[in-house]
């Protein structure tokens, strides 16, 4: 594969890199395990100096890391200012709550000649991060932070198209103080993730990126018998209900599906609208997309970006051509986009009826799918009728007849009255083919510890 900066918005080829060395792949694996025979015995209080150095200075030259976001993968600059910010928090999250977390915990036993049981949570060896480019900086903080804060290492393996920001935060982290081979990124090859899953020091794999990838690694980590956490795609539901403020709804519902140039996971991909408002909620967001502007990320003005590469924009289409084919309609929404530059015109797709497979496809760019539900129950139905798992959002006034829904939906995560809610402190992942695990807060730091049982027992105790 090539490791390439494309400008998204220009088309300019900016920078190359060449692929890693099948030598420098086994040199960063013992410089990452030898890292970690020393890291592991470091104190969570100096761990946590090397997290918050990081944060700061994130926030220092921010305006530096958020222009490199715009000009690999052409995401807004205000929106790649606040994905800087928010690595940053995810830094001073496990600085200030790695060793809370990780705490040991006495576990109650029946009998006190049982022993006195404990469980210690303790670092297991080298970790393969491979993470994707949508977000680049703050997928990588989502799994260095908690995973160095408890002592294990990384290797990382980014995505192809945004190599000058992977680069950043291998030269962040070296700045921060952190010690040779502790984190390191690497400009893999495809075979170097099988030799990196076979290596003995290696405890584990995790990625964020398509099912395609996820399965193929996820068989390798497994005839490794290495531990794997997948965060996969997603069709997330957003559903409007009879006593919603559909004005609001409407507005968060153009957010929703539109940040990022509609590349997240965790995009308002559905729209679930029931038949008492549908009419109203679909004129309003209509309109709200009108207002979107597309042009130079780096503009303010700018509040459309464009696909983070041609070829993204270009399979995007095949793919809006495959579900008319199903029988999809599709319509053009919105003021027409620039047709230079990887942008995509948002579209509006209907008729995603039971027989359209389409209705089970992921769109990731400014697609709207969009259902009528006759009631609430029909809402839950469609919106349960999804391979993927990952996310959600209702709208209603009544927050807690909300949460009865969100109860219903199977996703690993919902939110009401709001599209999504992507914070240091909140816990992210899904289910079904969204994958499975969890990355940030205590769920995040554990999942790739080894949870000991260490019991104290009566010598004296019965068998």
């Amino acid at each position: 594969m090539a490791y390439e900066t494309i400008n998204p918005y220009t088309g300019e080829k900016l920078r190359t890199f060449p692929e890693a060395t099948d030598q420098e792949v086994q040199s960063a694996l013992t410089d990452a395990y030898d890292a970690f025979l020393s890291w592991r015995h470091v104190s969570f209080a100096d761990r946590a100096k090397i997290m918050t150095a990081a944060a700061d200075i994130l926030r220092r030259d921010i305006d530096k890391y958020a222009r490199l976001l715009t000009l690999e993968m052409g995401k807004l600059y205000s929106e790649a200012k606040l994905e800087t910010e928010l690595s940053a928090e995810i830094f001073e999250y496990y600085a200030k709550n790695a060793e809370d977390l990780l705490k040991p915990e006495k576990l109650p036993v029946a009998d006190a000649k049982e022993g006195e049981a404990i469980l210690v949570h303790q670092p297991q060896g080298v970790l393969l991060a491979i993470e994707p480019w949508n977000f680049p900086y703050y997928q990588i903080a989502r799994i260095i932070a908690p995973q160095l804060s408890a002592g294990n290492t990384v290797l990382l393996k980014h995505a192809s198209n945004v190599p000058q920001s992977a680069n950043a935060f291998d030269e962040l982290m070296q700045e921060a103080g952190l010690p040779k081979g502790a984190f390191r990124n690497l400009y893999t090859a495809r075979h170097h993730t099988e030799t990196i899953l076979n290596d003995p020091r290696v405890c584990g794999v995790a990625l964020t990126g398509s099912e395609t990838a996820g399965g193929i690694v996820a068989s390798i980590a497994g005839k490794a018998l290495k531990k794997a956490t997948m965060e996969l795609g997603g069709s997330d539901a957003f559903i409007v209900l009879e006593d919603a403020d559909i004005e609001k709804a409407a507005k968060w519902a153009v957010f929703g599906r539109h940040w990022n140039a509609g590349q997240v996971c965790v995009s308002s991909k559905r729209l679930i609208v029931v038949d008492a408002v549908y009419d109203r909620f679909v004129e309003l967001y209509k309109k709200g997309v009108a207002e979107l502007k597309a042009g130079d990320p780096m503009d303010p003005a700018t509040t459309l970006a464009p696909l983070s590469s041609q070829k993204a924009a270009d399979d995007l289409l095949k793919q809006v051509e495959s579900a008319k084919e199903h029988g999809a309609k599709v319509e053009a929404i919105g003021a027409p986009v620039p047709k230079e530059g990887a942008f995509f015109q948002p579209l509006l797709m209907t008729n995603l009826h039971n027989e359209n497979e389409a209705r089970h496809w992921e769109f990731f760019g400014p697609v709207t799918q969009l259902y009528r539900a006759d009631d609430e129950a029909d809402a839950i139905r469609i919106a349960n009728d999804s391979p993927f798992g990952l996310g959600g959002s209702v709208f209603t006034r009544d927050t807690k007849r909300g949460v009865k829904v969100a109860e219903q939906i199977y996703t690993g995560m919902v939110y009401i009255n709001h599209p999504t809610m992507v914070k240091a402190d909140l816990p992210f992942g899904g289910v079904a083919r969204s994958g499975y695990g969890r990355e940030l807060i205590g769920l995040g730091i554990k999942e790739f510890v080894n949870h000991k049982l260490i019991d104290v027992v009566d010598i004296d105790a019965p068998f």
